[in-house]
């Protein structure tokens, strides 16, 4: 169109409006609806050149079309950013407003580059008005013609018409380029889960990542490194393309280069221009000999924590898409799952080659039976042991194999069926020639191959019983031949109390340990006794009725003295109304200053110790806390069995006697004893013994009102 071409009739306008919709609707493609609508605009306006910018629903420009003379030409996006940023289409979009701009050298709002400069182009006309769709800011038509005043208000209400109808079209077509990236960028991701789920091999499925982001990106090179916890370093385990086996195995701290930047930051990052920014390490070029011209890196996350980082480099087309980051960071969240349960199942096998290396190399021998006590298992020392077969052993249940100890275990298992917890007992297994040895059984429950299985140690302790044995003759002599000199030196105590001077307290207080002294060695030797007597099922010879507040009276006075000395507090919590224990009141007694002896013994001096009592069903319930060291959870379970002494107190000393005495007494009374302990915390001692029937009660407190 010349500058004295007139402008278009009512119905010529009509006929362009229509034409202009028709381009519209005849293509869906976002570029391709862009070059037509400006190639018509241009036309029917007079405009020598143009633009078209599309952006998206945050205003980024994301596609254009540039028009000059007959060329299509073609603007990165930093461009265009910086036309809508500065230049006449950026005001007119921040605005909403048409501009018409009659002289471009003398319009604030026309951005002019060095090529544009008004001694080389001379002044413009210009025209430039937004694309609304649906009250949506979809873009900017701008138009330009070399003559100053080319332009009027009829060829800006024209272009408002047609940047009307364009919107729509605009808009459209930019929705259906966006529904296509997502379906390749969803398609991209479904096809990576696909190919690196289908191994849990961890060095398999990091060489798939690095290939499939390789393909999904079209990119030159890809690599991909892991955090390495102990060093603190990028360890680059897998290449595809580009450097290939010279990146393998490279370090890299975190922090440095564009790697390290991105697992320190956890922060993706696309740099178009690898040589040119600070980050960028060349030493890694010079070491592998491959070229680094631009990166795309995002950080490999698992239960919110970096452990790598996946790269991307030099895209095949010369510049990274703008849905790069998105399809990189969909890739390195599959990628996060995928490496977790490599790393599990990694983990899984090691633990299970450790579990074979122990099970098949243990000393002792073990079987795995199923719920119902089924042999599906056995190592090779429990074949040597036993004299059966392999094939034997399969056809057998644990019950022909030893003497199971229902009380523990239940009568059909249900103990181990119920609770993870080692059940503990001796018995003795059958060999196959008919002769049995005793053995320590270990039971609990355990998950092999997600399924429940009984695991069954059974220890030889041939040995410990001839031991225990020869213990026990000495025991018993030393019992023996303790008992006519001990009350001997009894009875002298009390001679010599009679006949000393009863002011002085020297003399006094000297008695008074000589008699706590012997007083513990009578413990000590009738607690010998009980355990023999007890261990060789004896019921109980005298229980009577007594109180709980007298015993533990008569307890706290028998470790006096190693309280005041250690300057520990006591603190005593028996509700009045406790009922009344029916016990052997003696061994009970002893049970009582065991316990607080320990507690006394094992908390530190300034310490607390309390004692507690309730009533509990038909039974009553005494505790003794203390606030010393606590007991290991591993020991917890043995420390009630003659002769332990526990490996986490190497200096205590004592025969490892008074606990086993004091299980003995409970359960001989139909009670139990248990321990809760934490290490650096402290211990908590619980009995429950037998409290006195209402009946023997009343009676008893007929016989005390009648005296």
């Amino acid at each position: 169109m010349s500058s004295t071409q007139p402008l278009r009739s009512p119905q010529e306008t009509l006929k362009l409006l229509y034409d202009v919709s028709r381009e519209f609707n005849s293509a869906l493609d976002l570029r391709t609806v862009l070059q037509r609508v400006l190639f018509l605009t241009m036309r029917n306006i007079g405009a020598q050149s143009g633009s078209i910018i599309v952006v998206d629903e945050h205003g980024e420009p994301i596609e254009s079309a540039i028009i000059h003379g007959s060329n299509i030409l073609s603007q990165t996006t930093q461009q265009l950013r910086i036309t809508t940023e500065q230049g006449l289409a950026g005001w007119v979009m921040r605005n909403r407003t048409a501009a018409l701009v009659k002289d471009t050298s003398k319009d604030p709002r026309w951005l002019r580059r060095p090529d544009d400069a008004v001694d080389r182009t001379g002044p413009k006309s210009a025209i430039s008005t937004p694309l609304i769709a649906r009250e949506q800011l979809v873009g900017v038509i701008t138009l330009v013609n070399s003559t100053p005043g080319k332009f009027g208000r009829q060829h800006l209400s024209l272009v408002q018409a047609i940047a009307d109808q364009a919107g729509v079209a605009v808009l459209n077509a930019r929705l259906y380029a966006e529904s296509k990236r997502q379906a390749r960028v969803m398609g991209a991701l479904a096809e990576t889960a696909s190919v690196i789920n289908a191994t849990i091999k961890l060095d398999e499925v990091l060489q798939r990542i690095a290939a499939q982001t390789r393909q999904a990106l079209n990119v030159q090179a890809s690599s991909l490194a892991l955090l390495d916890e102990e060093t603190g370093e990028l360890v680059f385990r897998a290449v595809d393309g580009g450097a290939g086996s010279q990146l393998v195995g490279m370090r890299l701290k975190v922090g440095e280069g564009i790697a390290g930047w991105v697992a320190r930051r956890g922060q993706p990052v696309i740099v178009h221009h690898a040589h040119g920014d600070p980050r960028f390490q060349p030493e890694t070029d010079r070491r592998t000999g491959f070229y680094t011209s631009a990166i795309a890196c995002s950080p490999i996350s698992q239960d919110g924590k970096i452990i790598g980082v996946l790269e991307a480099l030099n895209p095949q087309h010369g510049r990274f898409e703008r849905d790069t980051l998105m399809v990189l960071n969909g890739i390195c969240n599959l990628a996060g799952t995928a490496i977790s349960h490599a790393q599990l199942f990694v983990q899984l096998q090691a633990a299970h080659q450790r579990y074979r290396d122990l099970f098949e190399d243990s000393l002792s021998p073990i079987i795995i039976t199923d719920m119902e006590g089924r042999i599906v298992e056995a190592n090779r020392q429990a074949i040597e042991t036993s004299g059966f077969s392999q094939d034997e052993l399969y056809r057998m249940s644990i019950a022909d194999l030893h003497q199971v100890d229902e009380q523990h275990t239940g009568e059909r298992l249900e103990a181990l069926q119920e609770s993870a917890r080692t059940i503990i007992y001796e018995s003795v297994m059958h060999l196959q020639g008919g002769e049995t040895i005793p053995v320590q059984v270990l039971a609990r429950r355990v998950s092999i191959e997600s399924r429940p299985h009984i695991q069954w140690i059974l220890r030889d302790i041939t040995e410990r019983k001839h031991i225990d044995s020869l213990r026990n003759d000495l025991i018993s002599m030393i019992y023996h031949d303790l008992r006519s000199p001990l009350s001997n030196i009894i009875s002298s105590l009390e001679i010599l109390r009679s006949m000393l001077p009863q002011n002085d307290e020297t003399i006094e207080s000297v008695v008074q340990i000589a008699e706590r002294s012997t007083e513990r060695i009578q413990r000590l030797t009738n607690s010998l006794l009980d355990v023999h007597r007890l261990e060789s099922g004896k019921p109980m010879l005298s229980q009577e009725i007594v109180g709980v507040v007298p015993l533990v009276d008569d307890a706290i006075e028998a470790v006096r003295l190693s309280l005041e000395a250690k300057q520990q507090s006591l603190e005593v919590a028996i509700p009045p109304d406790l009922p009344a224990l029916y016990v052997d009141k003696d061994m009970i007694r002893r049970v009582l200053i065991n316990l607080l002896d320990n507690a006394v013994k094992y908390t530190a001096s300034q310490g607390r110790i309390r004692i507690e009592a309730r009533p509990r069903d038909e039974m009553v319930e005494i505790s003794v806390i203390d606030t010393g060291p606590g007991i290991p959870s591993s020991e917890q379970e043995h420390i009630f069995y003659k002769f332990t002494r526990l490996r986490s107190r190497p200096g205590s000393k004592g025969l490892g006697l008074g606990l086993t005495f004091c299980r003995l007494a409970v359960e001989g009374h139909g009670g139990r004893i248990w321990v809760k302990s934490q290490v650096g915390v402290g211990s908590r001692f619980s009995i429950t013994l037998p409290s006195a029937p209402p009946e023997s009660l009343l009676t008893h407190s007929a016989e005390v009102a009648g005296n």
